[in-house]
């Protein structure tokens, strides 16, 4: 009885204030002054194992003129890779400096002892939220300390479109820091938050189809209608997409960044 009343509390009002998990328990604010904005609470995780992490956030200044190119990454479940969690990173290139990345990614905010659950996604059970982070985080977290398959794909993009989708998926941010939503397995997760804002940059660009329902093969979409850049056929490109093998060599010395992307 308890946990359906909880359930049933749950489905009526997204909220903010909630048992949250450590690396869910701050929220991404951006600022802006022109071109100049200031990213508070970016996250960086610092994974000791695949359960084990100490979480940690620092605040970025950026000119979102120097985004010159976005990036898609796909992360399939490893039980049913149909589905996946799809996100983007931001490549800040500001002139004679090393490139930085920056990953934005829709997610389920999980609180304490909550595991996600697609029919449980359906089911205004979880708050979404949108997650700013160091690419150590997000993606060799996954990689090298979960055991996660992920594949990180250049999207065919221009720098002004990049940016363009950078600052929509800021006011993302913001909006959701004030005004809290319910995550939804079919019309509010990390895909169709990610549709939503390249259709916003181009109107119309991208179609609906169930690969968006079903996003572990999100990236097939993306190659078909030209989001990505192709380097032969699919599977050439997937092939080269698959960021593990690059990820186990990782020495920890170098940027981490710079290297999987040799």
């Amino acid at each position: 009885m308890v946990g359906g009343c909880k359930s049933a509390e749950k489905m009526v009002a997204p909220s903010q204030y909630r048992n949250w998990q450590p690396q869910y328990s701050l929220l991404p604010t951006a600022e802006f002054h022109g071109s100049q904005v200031t990213i508070r609470n970016v996250r960086y995780c610092k994974y000791l194992d695949g359960d084990t992490y100490v979480p940690n956030w620092y605040d970025k200044k950026i000119d979102v003129r120097n985004i010159r190119a976005v990036d898609f990454v796909l992360m399939p479940f490893p039980d049913v890779p149909a589905l996946a969690h799809t996100q983007v990173s931001f490549e800040i290139a500001p002139p004679g400096e090393t490139p930085q990345y920056l990953v934005v990614s829709a997610e389920v905010r999980k609180e304490v002892g909550e595991e996600y659950g697609p029919i449980k996604g359906s089911a205004r059970q979880f708050e979404l939220a949108y997650v700013v982070a160091d690419e150590r985080d997000s993606l060799l977290s996954q990689t090298n300390y979960r055991d996660r398959d992920v594949y990180l794909y250049r999207s065919t993009a221009t720098a002004e479109q990049a940016q363009r989708m950078f600052v929509d998926m800021m006011a993302r941010v913001n909006g959701l820091a004030t005004r809290p939503e319910f995550y939804d397995t079919l019309t509010n997760n990390c895909t169709t938050n990610i549709v939503d804002h390249i259709n916003r940059v181009q109107p119309q660009r991208l179609t609906y189809d169930y690969r968006v329902l079903l996003p572990g093969l999100s990236d097939k979409l993306a190659y078909d209608q030209g989001l990505i850049e192709r380097h032969g056929t699919f599977e050439q490109t997937k092939s080269q997409a698959y960021l593990n093998p690059r990820t186990a060599l990782y020495d920890g010395k170098t940027d981490f960044s710079t290297f999987i992307r040799r």
